[in-house]
């Protein structure tokens, strides 16, 4: 029996959703989301319980057009995670079957809602959660290389990696540095220095993620060797300091 979500900004249609799912002998158990970010959340919480878990979710029952984050942005968002939900589609529009499909969702169900065909909906599910030896889900699209996602005033945004001067390790989390401000993302610094090494950042302290184009200073001072990033200064360990000096003066 599926554990589903149903994502839906509009109260009405979110609980006749929610009750059409309930009814269905194939769902174990379905629950309302209003907008996006509070459907991540609950995604996010799912996860951490593991597909075995009390908070799991098999699937997500998903409209498109919502304020903020919407529908495909959700679920473009799903594609970067390990053990993604599968996500049906439920909206009053057809111009995003082709985008959808590209997502690989399981279906793509038009309002107003039949439950004939919500049904479908959810055979489809079943037989695709089902399967005996089901392969890795492998997104056509890969996450955005260029943008990292932070979440701001309950809000999910888009920071893009070229603003993000630095990298600062707390624990198991990472806060970026902009011009404009900073953002906390659960991703250790470990994951980003591997991810973004490519693009030009570099370990400078066990605590610290530069990106070498923000760097203005390098600066030593009896032995100890320190950068200037904007107006903030940071220190160099020992261990990275002759690394650093020699992509600095390779840079152009």
């Amino acid at each position: 029996m599926l554990r589903a979500l149903a994502v839906d900004d509009e109260r009405p249609t979110l609980e006749e959703l929610v009750y059409l799912l309930n009814a269905d002998p194939r769902i174990g158990a379905a629950e309302g989301a209003s907008d996006a970010t509070e459907a991540l959340r609950r995604i996010n919480r799912a996860l951490e319980s593991g597909p075995d878990g009390p908070d799991a979710i098999d699937v997500v029952f998903l409209d498109i057009q919502m304020p903020g984050l919407d529908g495909l942005d959700l679920a473009r968002l799903l594609t970067g995670f390990a053990r993604p939900p599968l996500v049906v589609f439920v909206t009053a529009h057809e111009d995003f079957a082709v985008q959808a499909f590209d997502l690989e969702a399981v279906d793509y169900v038009l309002k107003p809602v039949r439950r004939e065909r919500l049904a479908e909906a959810v055979r489809r599910a079943v037989e695709q959660r089902g399967s005996t030896n089901p392969a890795p889900r492998i997104p056509v699209h890969e996450p955005d290389p260029d943008h990292i996602t932070v979440e701001l005033g309950g809000v999910a945004r888009f920071v893009a990696v070229d603003d993000i001067t630095h990298a600062e390790a707390q624990g198991d989390y990472a806060r970026l540095h902009t011009d404009k401000g900073s953002h906390l993302v659960r991703i250790p610094l470990s994951t980003l220095e591997e991810r973004w090494r490519a693009r030009g950042f570099v370990r400078i302290h066990r605590r610290h993620l530069v990106a070498l184009r923000h760097i203005g200073e390098l600066r030593l001072d009896a032995g100890t060797v320190s950068v200037l990033v904007g107006t903030e200064e940071l220190q160099v360990s020992r261990r990275h300091a002759r690394e650093l000096r020699d992509l600095l003066m390779r840079r152009p």
